[in-house]
């Protein structure tokens, strides 16, 4: 269940004393909604948070991380402000454009009172804007204090979100295929099915995966998600939890598995590049690919297929004792209450941070649910790690659970080590260049891009 997702990757993350995340990438497109509610003065019959309701004074202003939550983020906002007064604006940042969103944001005379961060490497950039929440009411409400970003004794963030990915299956095309899960236990079997699914394209009337696509909206899911895998077993091998200077140990894996991705799609390798997250998510529910990789906040993208045709598989690299591995879990997504702020702004972002992780209403929404949400949507569908946490109807989020349950391994997200943003885009340029051309010198640039990439932007940082 979401608890014991909750607690073992708890005790995952202070096994190796670090907290987990990644960032949206830097580009230069913003996409930005706002609310539409208005307070009519009246009372409310809305669900009361579990703390006295705040006076209207003051306001919020939520630069949200997340564009397949922007919905729910618009009508809980809608829901604030009938229920106390308060204004909330919530601009939600285009995919990949959170870091540029958040710069520009930031530069205004009426900047975010509430952001996010990825962790600590994200944290270094924005510490000096993050208000310290230390005796909070939120801090109260977490489940356990891993989960609070320090910045020395101060606490600058709060995680609110935990989230898996893996490779997302349609279990009915690999029946057609004469395959199941328990048919792909490592690499070796993983590219098996995949290449035979390949070879028998044209009779089955689909492909293996959908497009790994190499748009912004796109690439994140392979420089920063599917690079986090090499990491995450060269820190294993090396008993570390980040480094200045990454050996590279498991690139060549690395290689496989893009090589097994890009090969093995519904388009040519030569036109990924253009091809967007959109696109990718199209060709899985339209029954074009059996294997998409992406995570537990893609369900209300995917579950037009049904719960029950969904499965996750691990993403295999060939690395040793992987049969023993499980998805990826961690969080990318601390929430900061921005200093810079005036005092009643930020009380009120409190107030409704606090609310939405302590009210019925705000607890609904988040983990989700059928009819979660008063409009009938059926909310975020987080697993959030405070006390609140509710059983979810996420499907892939009970997969994740059943993988727990049966002792598999997490690997741990390691996105806040890595680098920079800069970083993540060399390696992704690289990916890109060495898909339209394989071969070993273009591979030879993408380990460029990612050792010596990785040892150039820690100096920076560090400087």
């Amino acid at each position: 269940m979401k608890k014991k997702l909750l607690a073992l990757v708890m005790a995952a993350v202070m096994s190796i004393g670090i907290l987990a995340g990644c960032a949206g990438s830097e580009t230069t497109t913003t996409a930005a909604t706002t609310t539409k509610g208005a307070d009519n003065g009246s009372e409310t019959t809305t669900e009361a948070p579990s703390e006295t309701t705040p006076a209207a004074d003051g306001s919020v202003y939520y630069l949200n991380f997340k564009p397949e939550q922007d919905a729910q983020w618009q009508e809980l906002a809608t829901i604030y402000k009938e229920e106390t007064g308060i204004d909330v604006k919530v601009l939600t940042a285009a995919s990949g454009q959170y870091e540029t969103s958040l710069m520009s944001e930031m530069g205004k005379s009426e900047a975010p009172t509430l952001f996010q961060v990825n962790g600590p490497v994200g944290l270094a950039n924005w510490k000096d804007y993050c208000y310290d929440l230390t005796g909070s009411d939120i801090v109260g409400q977490l489940s356990d204090q891993a989960f609070a970003l320090k910045d020395g004794d101060k606490i600058a963030g709060i995680g609110y979100v935990i989230e898996t990915y893996g490779i997302i299956y349609n279990k009915d095309l690999l029946e057609q295929a004469g395959y199941t899960q328990d048919d792909i236990t490592n690499f070796e079997t993983l590219k098996t099915v995949v290449e035979d699914i390949t070879a028998r394209q044209d009779e089955l009337g689909f492909a293996a995966f959908s497009s790994p696509g190499m748009d912004g909206s796109s690439d994140w899911r392979f420089k920063t998600h599917l690079a986090n895998l090499p990491i995450y077993y060269e820190y294993e091998a090396d008993g570390i939890g980040d480094t200045d200077a990454i050996k590279g140990t498991y690139l060549d894996n690395y290689r496989n598995i893009w090589d097994l991705y890009i090969n093995n799609s519904t388009v040519a390798p030569t036109l990924l590049s253009a091809k967007t997250g959109d696109d990718s998510t199209a060709e899985f529910v339209s029954g074009q690919a059996v294997f998409y990789q992406n995570g537990t906040w893609a369900y209300n993208d995917v579950s037009s297929l049904g719960d029950e045709s969904l499965g996750m598989l691990p993403i295999y690299i060939g690395a040793e004792g992987e049969e023993s591995q499980g998805l990826c879990t961690g969080t990318e997504n601390y929430w900061c209450v921005n200093s810079e702020a005036a005092e009643e702004d930020i009380q009120a972002t409190l107030n409704f941070i606090n609310w939405c992780v302590s009210s019925e209403v705000g607890v609904k929404a988040m983990c989700g649910g059928e009819g979660a949400m008063p409009s009938g949507d059926p909310g975020m569908g987080f697993v959030i790690p405070f006390k609140s946490n509710l059983e979810s109807s996420n499907a892939l989020i009970n997969i994740a659970n059943e993988y727990v349950e049966a002792g598999k391994a997490p690997v741990l997200w390691h996105f806040p080590t890595m680098p920079s943003e800069n970083w993540k885009n060399g390696v992704g340029s690289a990916l890109t260049a060495y898909a339209a051309n394989q071969n070993d010198d273009t591979w030879a640039q993408v380990v460029t891009a990612f050792v010596d990439g990785w040892a150039t932007e820690k100096a920076a940082s560090a400087s």
